[in-house]
């Protein structure tokens, strides 16, 4: 794709004249997937880990530092001024892109890890949590939704409360709802499972919140990429993903919040540009998202997280939705010839996930030997501890699918893992 011609397109993201679904024309945007490794050719499947860039993604990055490079906010100089409308129309494409009210809901952090820290962070010291209140959470949160809470019932003798899931990998709703009490002041809850894979009901989950008089966080870190988010619609009071698994450079996240939280909430950090005005007896703070965004930002993160959001509006989300269902479907079919291979997450709402195990054989060996033929999957507990051990394995191998795999890579999964088989089982 043509970088300079893709960047001076000023259309709102939701003006912009969609392409068809091409694969070959889609896996020729992303130079990395036409490499070798091991003298094969490249079969990426660890995109819940991270996902690949397109290379209009990349040229920004490049694009930036070559003729932009300045810092925001605080120049009155042409390159600040550049950079600093870059950076803020990036805020616009992610509040476009999930349908917040405004661009003041959006708060730039380093990723989901870091948003999720900050709201709970923020709700302990603006005393919103008591000695003696509950937070409820779920049995299949990512460590990273799971260990900021405890921070915070260690430090106000709060209690966690988890929703129980079946066998299945699915959250049983009807335990949900029996968790609540007049102590229940918090509910975070992962939006799709980065090692189940499963879509859980949050716009469910949210409203019963709210019949409680209680707000919710909605992990996003594996649904952005694959599904249509309005955060509107949800309800949900806060929502955090990262850019590095929305095919937007590392380092660059997500923090939506609803207005009347963020304006309430303390700052997480103190340093530059989250200021109004400093004495040495007192310090006012400016106003959201700025309050949040202390010091100079992740720049060229944010901006190459836009591009990235304008790129994949330039389709229809529906085909690349399909696609990956499609994918899903076939690589559970495919994998499920293998005798002995047992999936973990048979949910019937999934997203582009198949974690498995093969009897008898790590799943560390299984990654290291299809390696060998060039394949990447991930393998271990995925930053899901508690969720191994609800399944009784010590770890899993996972392969996660993005709009760019081709069945055909699914076809060199299934053989590699055949010959995983011979050496090993």
């Amino acid at each position: 794709m043509d970088f300079d011609q893709f960047i001076q397109d000023t259309e709102t993201i939701k003006k912009i004249k969609k392409r068809k679904f091409n694969l070959d024309k889609i896996r020729a945007d992303f130079p990395i997937l036409s490499r070798e490794v091991n003298g094969k050719p490249l079969v990426y499947l660890d995109n819940a880990a991270t996902t690949q860039k397109p290379d209009v993604v990349i040229e920004s990055v490049k694009h930036y530092y070559a003729y932009e490079n300045a810092n925001i906010h605080r120049g009155l100089h042409h390159l600040s001024e550049l950079a600093t409308e870059a950076y803020e129309n990036a805020r616009l494409k992610v509040k476009e892109y999930i349908n917040a009210l405004s661009a003041s809901e959006i708060v730039f952090v380093r990723g989901a890890t870091e948003g999720i820290n900050l709201v709970a962070n923020t709700f302990c010291r603006s005393g919103q949590f008591q000695d003696g209140d509950e937070i409820i959470i779920s049995e299949m949160e990512h460590h990273a939704n799971i260990v900021p809470w405890q921070l915070v019932c260690e430090d106000k003798n709060i209690k966690l409360k988890v929703i129980p899931m079946n066998d299945r990998g699915e959250l049983i709703m009807e335990e949900y709802v029996k968790l609540f009490s007049s102590k229940t002041k918090f509910v975070s809850v992962v939006h799709a499972s980065n090692s189940l894979g499963t879509i859980n009901p949050v716009k469910e989950i949210i409203e019963i919140a709210h019949e409680h008089g209680v707000p919710a966080l909605i992990d996003g870190a594996q649904s952005i990429q694959h599904s249509r988010i309005d955060v509107q619609k949800l309800g949900a009071d806060f929502f955090v993903f990262s850019g590095h698994k929305i095919y937007g450079p590392t380092g660059i996240g997500v923090l939506y919040g609803k207005a009347e939280y963020l304006n309430m909430l303390p700052p997480y950090q103190g340093g530059g540009d989250m200021i109004r005005e400093v004495t040495f007896e007192k310090t006012t703070y400016n106003d959201i998202p700025t309050k949040f965004e202390a010091g100079t930002p992740n720049i060229v993160g944010g901006i190459g997280l836009g591009v990235a959001l304008k790129y994949l509006r330039s389709f229809n989300l529906e085909d690349l939705m399909s696609h990956e269902k499609k994918l899903l479907d076939y690589a559970t079919e495919r994998l499920l010839e293998i005798e002995g291979l047992k999936i973990i997450g048979t949910a019937k709402n999934k997203t582009s996930v198949l974690a498995f195990t093969i009897e008898g054989i790590h799943p560390y060996d299984i990654g290291t030997i299809i390696d060998t033929d060039g394949i990447a999957i991930r393998t271990g507990h995925h930053c899901t501890q508690p969720v191994m051990r609800r399944f009784n394995v010590p770890a899993t191998a996972r392969a996660s699918f993005s709009f760019y795999n081709t069945f055909e890579e699914v076809d060199k999964l299934h053989d590699a893992l055949i010959k995983v088989k011979k050496m090993l089982g």
